[in-house]
């Protein structure tokens, strides 16, 4: 039986991508060789490449606008040294926003390439809200922020005008939710949380901020090297990347990113309605910057854990427990997670909640 599967990554997907990628793992397109064995250079895997990319413009609003898109490998954490090599200037500075631990971890790989500036943080309060009053400095070379906080359940639901290119790590939430992508000089994105399995990275820059340093890239972390070779500068992440076209193709096919907030915007009401109104959990985040993709909870009383525990696994759900510095409960409800999951876990609340009374 399939699990209601609520990890935070490597994560659900819809189930559509699950039945074709299978078969392509057997036979792709009839070519009598598997996804998993074929050249990235066959016309087959070039065709899937050139859709990927023009699905990931598309779906964002930024074809024609002078932003590329590119496939690549190492993760976010790649890019939180991609993004300072290709932006931060020689004797430059950066402003960066730190609202957990993977913020945390763009700030630190920055700081080997110059000067970063921390322009606003939550961690005194473990990361439970987003900064709201805060100086981004015209002279920095970018600003950096990371939308959405998947270990501790927060969302950035306003981003600040700058007049500096901004920078932000979508990676668990990119396509969730309607934005003016073009406000963004680059989004990065790893696969594993929303669009397809891990492996590969998402990438979408405005290719006019590139080439400013003043610094000597090494080709493999140079995005403009990135875009001559339109995501082949080496063996790309063959099966990751034809599954996020998988996932791409079926977010387009169900309405793009307008249903998919909608969606999820339902998903998230009915959770944290049942986190607010049972008398047992207590929400982590500040409702004000409560995710709509990672929802974090926890139980007002430990001594109950091993029975709720219990519960949710005997109801079949998979991937529950919350990250090892915040404790308690999360549910990661991205876009393939459908509302009756959801449900499921919510049934499971209240029949705990009965079961205490």
């Amino acid at each position: 039986m399939k699990k209601h599967n609520f990890s935070a990554g490597p994560s659900i997907l819809p189930q559509e991508v699950f039945e074709e990628a299978s078969k392509a793992v057997l036979n792709f397109n009839n070519s009598g060789l598997s996804i998993l064995e074929i050249s990235h250079r066959s016309k087959d895997f070039v065709a899937v490449m050139e859709e990927a990319r023009s699905l990931a413009l598309s779906l964002l609003g930024l074809e024609e606008k002078g932003y590329k898109a590119l496939f690549l490998s190492g993760g976010a954490s790649m890019e939180f040294v991609r993004v300072a090599y290709n932006l931060l200037h020689q004797n430059g500075k950066a402003a960066y926003l730190d609202t957990g631990t993977w913020a945390a971890g763009a700030i630190k790989a920055a700081n080997n390439f110059g000067e970063t500036i921390v322009v606003a943080s939550s961690k005194q309060d473990n990361y439970t809200f987003i900064p709201k009053e805060y100086t981004i400095p015209t002279n920095a070379n970018y600003f950096h922020c990371t939308s959405n906080n998947t270990i501790f359940g927060t969302q950035m639901h306003h981003f600040p005008d700058t007049n500096i290119p901004m920078v932000c790590d979508m990676s668990s939430d990119i396509f969730s939710r309607q934005l003016d992508f073009s406000k963004f000089g680059l989004i990065y994105a790893g696969a594993q949380k929303n669009i397809g399995p891990a492996g590969t990275t998402l990438v979408i820059v405005k290719e006019d901020i590139l080439n400013q340093t003043g610094r000597v890239i090494p080709g493999i972390l140079d995005y403009s090297a990135h875009i001559a070779k339109e995501s082949m500068y080496n063996t790309p992440s063959v099966f990751a990347i034809y599954c996020t076209m998988l996932t791409l193709r079926w977010l387009k096919a169900n309405g793009g990113i307008a249903a998919m907030e909608k969606r999820n915007n339902e998903k998230a009401t009915v959770l944290y309605n049942e986190i607010d109104r049972n008398t047992l959990f207590t929400g982590i985040a500040k409702k004000e910057d409560r995710s709509t993709m990672n929802v974090t909870f926890r139980l007002n009383d430990e001594n109950h854990k091993e029975q709720f525990n219990a519960m949710w696994e005997a109801a079949n759900i998979n991937g529950l427990n919350g990250h090892r510095s915040v404790g308690g409960y999360r549910a990661s409800i991205y876009n393939a997670m459908p509302l009756k999951s959801v449900q499921v876990l919510v049934n499971t609340m209240q029949e705990f909640e009965k079961s205490i009374k």
